[in-house]
């Protein structure tokens, strides 16, 4: 691991894992080796989520909602509605979905590690 700091100019919204947001990659990936992975995800207006239940093999995620809202189901916890200043962590390998976002919605993933498996579910 090493000292970093990514300037706001430095990484620009680039497509990623869903097509609905954009992704700023904030520089963490490379000062920890790939151990950790930061990014703001923003929505992309007009574009969202189409339900899919899925699940990701990771060791940790976080995520906190900068700007917005979205709506998130999680395999026996319920349907929870994440506003700003709102954060989850979802458990390694938790069965979820997204249900909607706000067109503004804006927030902060942090994963261990940065690059993971995203594996897709048929849910009935």
């Amino acid at each position: 691991m090493k000292f970093k700091v990514t300037r706001s100019k430095e990484n620009n919204f680039e497509s990623g894992l869903r097509g609905f947001f954009a992704y700023k990659n904030l520089g963490i990936e490379e000062a920890t080796s790939g151990g950790f992975g930061a990014n703001v995800i923003k929505a992309i207006g007009g574009k969202h989520a189409n339900g899919e239940w899925h699940y990701h093999k990771l060791n940790f995620q976080m995520v906190y909602i900068l700007k917005g809202s979205v709506e998130f189901e999680y395999k026996g916890e319920g349907t929870f509605t994440l506003n700003e200043g709102d954060v989850v962590y979802q458990p390694p390998e938790i069965h979820h979905r997204e249900i909607k976002h706000s067109d503004d919605l804006e927030l902060i993933e942090i994963t261990s590690p940065a690059e993971f498996e995203t594996v897709s579910l048929n849910k009935d």
